[in-house]
């Protein structure tokens, strides 16, 4: 008979963190619309296409207060690159999705070239293990033959080897740390066992 006389409540709150205010209330919104009854019968997959949505979600947590509350927690993206696509400059995150709409960072490095992102990424995994830092890039430029070569806050070029980036990147910190190449502009690792080393651009 309790249990017969026993009723849900409806859930009433829903707490949303982690983005911009503007996008924590579309997603509290979209939620708000699924009409949800109550914490119990939360159905996983009508959440998960909420967020999916949202390229700006890496990943987030879903906490239920009984009797009527929802706390949902985001763990927002890096945006690490820009790209141009279609005559549209859009911005890479970490979790591999295009952004657009969205305050672009100037100091986020610029993409010129039309790379997969998985490309990008993996690139960019290449350049978190070496010895250069990611943020001392302002420019990358991708090639059809699959190579790349970057460019520094300082207007330093370099240009990768396509075969072996990693050692290019061990080299050309060496070359930008040693006295001797302090006027160095153009780093040029593209043959294997060859550096040439210019002080001049064109």
């Amino acid at each position: 008979i309790q249990l017969n006389n026993f009723k849900l409540q409806e859930i009433k709150h829903i707490k949303v963190s982690g983005l911009d205010n503007y996008n924590n209330e579309i997603i509290k919104k979209k939620i708000r619309n699924l009409k949800l009854k109550n914490i119990f019968f939360l159905k996983k997959n009508d959440i998960k296409k909420i967020f999916d949505e949202n390229s700006l979600v890496h990943n987030y947590i879903v906490f239920k207060q009984y009797p009527s509350t929802l706390y949902i927690k985001i763990q927002k993206t890096d945006l690490i690159a820009k790209i141009n696509i279609n005559g549209e400059t859009l911005v890479i995150g970490s979790n591999g999705r295009l952004s657009k709409n969205y305050p672009i960072n100037e100091n986020l490095p610029y993409i010129f070239g039309k790379p997969e992102i998985l490309e990008f990424l993996q690139f960019k995994n290449i350049i978190d293990n070496s010895k250069i830092s990611y943020n001392q890039i302002k420019n990358l430029f991708f090639f059809n033959s699959k190579r790349w070569d970057i460019e520094l806050n300082n207007n330093v070029l370099i240009k990768l080897s396509k075969n072996n980036p990693n050692l290019s990147l061990s080299t050309a910190f060496a070359i930008l740390n040693d006295k001797n190449f302090n006027n160095a502009k153009i780093i040029d690792l593209r043959v294997n066992d060859q550096i040439t080393i210019n002080d001049k651009r064109n």
